[in-house]
């Protein structure tokens, strides 16, 4: 009785031992195969050249510069800090450079002084704008005076226009002809109509004309007449021909 029960002990305990011994093997076998097949395992075998090659053809496409473009004149801007930025001028440089730009300034002052702009022709003729054409053999003073003229040449008319100041809203004739002069450097200051009565030489002129008395005055220049009379519609100093030179002193422009 005692050996059938030994007997069977041991047969439990061995079916107890062979069953762990599978939940063992169970748990820890197919957890590690669980495990395993979520781990990539990287192997010289199992990388592709091709792709690793594209792969840093785009990280390296991904490493965009920021260029900001400046353009000419531009204000330069240097670093605040303690030590000299490279690249930044040297005093010397800064100084270089202003002088260049005063320089530049100057010589563009004298070309917006010259004719430059003006419009010029086989002969003198009046625009529908109301401006002159200069004659493209002018003398320089001629076109001078004219580009003057075309400026305030559709102003109106104002008693005493241009004699407080060369620059004014209106201008009456002897202060429209005063500006025109000094244009072309021919008057220091505005002159009323009686004093061109002696202004420059006794006759008529090649290119400009005076015509004067107490009361009024007009000019001739290049044969087109600037004239506060007689604008009528167009609304502008510049007629073309001659009107009454009665009871008028005729002078001219010294040399035109």
């Amino acid at each position: 009785m005692r050996g059938r029960s030994a007997i069977g002990a041991l047969a439990v305990v061995a079916l107890l031992v062979a069953g762990c011994g599978r939940e063992q093997q169970s748990s820890t076998g197919e957890s590690d195969i669980a495990k395993k097949s979520d781990d990539v395992v990287l192997t010289p075998g199992s990388v592709d050249p091709a792709a690793v090659r594209q792969a840093e053809a785009r990280a390296g496409r991904s490493k965009a510069r920021v260029v900001q473009l400046q353009g000419a004149g531009a204000k330069k801007t240097y670093d605040s800090g303690e030590g000299v930025s490279p690249g930044a001028p040297t005093d010397a440089e800064v100084k270089g450079e202003l002088k260049e730009a005063r320089s530049e300034l100057r010589k563009f002052k004298r070309y917006l002084g010259t004719t430059a702009y003006l419009q010029t022709g086989p002969k003198a003729r009046v625009l529908k704008d109301g401006t002159a054409v200069a004659p493209d053999n002018a003398p320089e003073p001629v076109k001078r005076v004219i580009q003057a003229a075309n400026a305030i040449a559709k102003l109106p008319y104002k008693w005493g226009g241009g004699h407080g100041a060369w620059r004014d809203n209106g201008y009456d004739c002897s202060g429209s002809v005063s500006f025109a002069l000094a244009g072309a450097g021919l008057l220091k200051s505005p002159l009323a109509s009686g004093g061109f009565m002696n202004w420059g030489d006794p006759g008529p002129g090649k290119w400009i004309t005076i015509y004067a008395n107490e009361g009024h005055m007009f000019m001739m220049v290049a044969g087109l007449r600037f004239d506060t009379s007689g604008r009528g519609r167009a609304g502008t100093r510049w007629q073309s021909g001659i009107r009454s030179a009665a009871g008028l002193e005729v002078r001219r422009a010294p040399g035109l």
